[in-house]
């Protein structure tokens, strides 16, 4: 009788991850500001949604102050609302 060999496992595929892009970047609470285009477009997904807190690295009072900007922005017709 021969041995069996235990069956291979199957590797898990890796989901590709999206790199932080503002981690530890020092933004001034002035800095965010519907006017500030650059600094909106950085704060956007590939979709055209602001990107989380977690990936931002920027605090609670800033996200908000970011999405009431890009909001502005939007109908003000300086940012897309989508890409």
């Amino acid at each position: 009788m021969t041995a069996k060999k235990p069956a291979a496992k199957k590797k898990k595929a890796r989901r590709a991850q999206e790199p932080t892009r503002l981690r530890n970047a020092k933004v001034s609470i002035e800095d965010i500001d519907y006017k500030n285009l650059p600094l909106l477009m950085r704060l956007l997904s590939a979709q055209g949604k602001l990107l989380s807190r977690k990936r931002t690295g920027l605090s609670a009072e800033k996200q908000r102050k970011a999405a009431r900007a890009l909001k502005r922005a939007r109908q003000l017709a300086l940012a897309p609302f989508v890409t």
